[in-house]
Parts: C-alpha cells; sequence; structure tokens
C-alpha cells in the first residue's frame, strides 16, 4: 500500500508574533508541524504498521525550512519525504495544486491508495487544499474524520457532522482530512531522531502558472481596546445608541 501524507509548518502558538510598519514579524516564531498533520501522519504509520510492504511518503509545499518538519516526520514512522519548494506562500488553489503535480510525478503518474491531510492549518483554518487536492487528482474524499478501519477491500470511516456522526464506505484510491481525536500521534525517540537525520529528503522542482484566487494584502494587528461611556440616564442612553452608535 503506497501513503502520501501532505504537511506544512505553522507558527508555534507559544511564539511572540508582532508587526513592524504593518507587516508582521517572523523574527521570533517558531514553526512547527501542523498539529492537525500530525495525527494524519499517526494514522498513516499505524496502517503501515499493519499492512506489510505499506510506504509512508511525506509532501510539504514550504521553504528549505521545512526540512527539520519533514526529518521530525521521518523519526514518527514517515518512509520518505518530499519537499516541494515554494519561495512565496501560495494561496490553497496554488498549493493544492503543487501537491497534486508532486504526488502525481512522484509516483510516476499513477496514484497512491491513501491520502492524509490535517483537517486545516492552524494558522489560516481555510480547510480548502484537501478538498481541492483530492478534486485535481481525481479521487474521493471524506472530510472530519474521527475514526477509521481500513481493510484489503476498502475503508469504513466515521465522520462528524452538525448533530450526528455519519458512516461512510470507501474504496482505493481516497483523500481524507483528518480531525483531533481520531488517534494519540506518539513521541519521538533517540534513536529514531538519529537514524531521521540519515535519510535524504528529496526536493522536488515544481512550477506553477496559474495565478492565485486569494491574495494577502496587508496584515494588522487587532486593535482590543474598547471605549467605555456611563450614562446617568435611560434617554441619554437612546441618544447615544441612536446617534452615536460609531463610539462602541
Amino acid at each position: 500500500m503506497h501513503i502520501a501524507v501532505c504537511l506544512c509548518q505553522v507558527p508555534d502558538t507559544a511564539s511572540v508574533i508582532g508587526f513592524v510598519e504593518d507587516t508582521i514579524d517572523l523574527s521570533r516564531v517558531n514553526e512547527v508541524m501542523n498539529p492537525f498533520d500530525e495525527y494524519a501522519l499517526e494514522e498513516a504509520v499505524r496502517l503501515k504498521e499493519r499492512f506489510e510492504g505499506s510506504v509512508v511518503t511525506m509532501f510539504s509545499v514550504s521553504s528549505s525550512s521545512a526540512k527539520e518538519m519533514l526529518r521530525k516526520g521521518l523519526a514518527l514512522g514517515g518512509d520518505r519525504a518530499v519537499l516541494v519548494s515554494a519561495r512565496e506562500l501560495p494561496d490553497p488553489f496554488q498549493t493544492a495544486m503543487l501537491l497534486s503535480r508532486a504526488i502525481t510525478g512522484f509516483y510516476e503518474g499513477a496514484l497512491p491508495d491513501l491520502v492524509f491531510c490535517g483537517k486545516h492549518s492552524t494558522d489560516f483554518q481555510s480547510a480548502q487544499v484537501p478538498m481541492m487536492l483530492a478534486e485535481l487528482l481525481g479521487i474521493s474524499s471524506v472530510s472530519a474524520v474521527i475514526k477509521l478501519h481500513a481493510s484489503a477491500e476498502g475503508i469504513e470511516v466515521e465522520r462528524e457532522i452538525e448533530g450526528g456522526i455519519e458512516y461512510i464506505s470507501v474504496h482505493y484510491p481516497v483523500l481524507f482530512s483528518v480531525e483531533k481525536g481520531l488517534n494519540v500521534p506518539r513521541k519521538t525517540t533517540i534513536k529514531a531522531v538519529m537514524e531521521a537525520r540519515k535519510k535524504p529528503i528529496d526536493v522536488l522542482p515544481v512550477t506553477i502558472s496559474e495565478s492565485p484566487f486569494v491574495t494577502i494584502t496587508g496584515m494588522k494587528p487587532l486593535v482590543r481596546k474598547k471605549t467605555c461611556r456611563f450614562v446617568t440616564d435611560p434617554s441619554e442612553l437612546v441618544r447615544l445608541l441612536s446617534h452615536e452608535h460609531a463610539l462602541f
């Protein structure tokens, strides 16, 4: 069984994020593996341990700084790591496009049996890449998976919906975006970390000419200061709410 896992880097929530002249300051930001992707990788490794001969290959669209994250993935049980080099931050569509071309190129036109993604990244939280990637690959997809049982014939999954749980049966190949609670990710060991440093990371040059659908034009810090007004009688409150609501 060939299993692909898509990983991305996100800012550590413990990092200090500041702004310099309306530009986000990343000098003190520590980037880590997206927490939802850890559940995806763990499930892929568990399936590899269950089905003999399976290979887990990790893909990440990022700059060269993602190599350490990919080495962590190798230490957690991944077999191969592919870095899709991207100098600028692509939008969700471009990210999905790059991943689809990297996956089809790596498997030489074929498709892996399974593709795992996290539910969404914890920075932008758009949750668009997994479904776009499945559409570009031309395979089925199930989002927000909370339970999974795989066999040689197919996979039974459960996913959360509003007010209940859906039970779905799917056949290979298929893409899953997984939810927190699917499993408990394992911890790395010193031995695994040392062995991971000996493994190569393939850098895949993939070009993209498609224009982004979403462009970030600027960022600014949220102003949390609020104006507090005290009123002496109800008529003054009515006047303020009617004519000076912009102050609140």
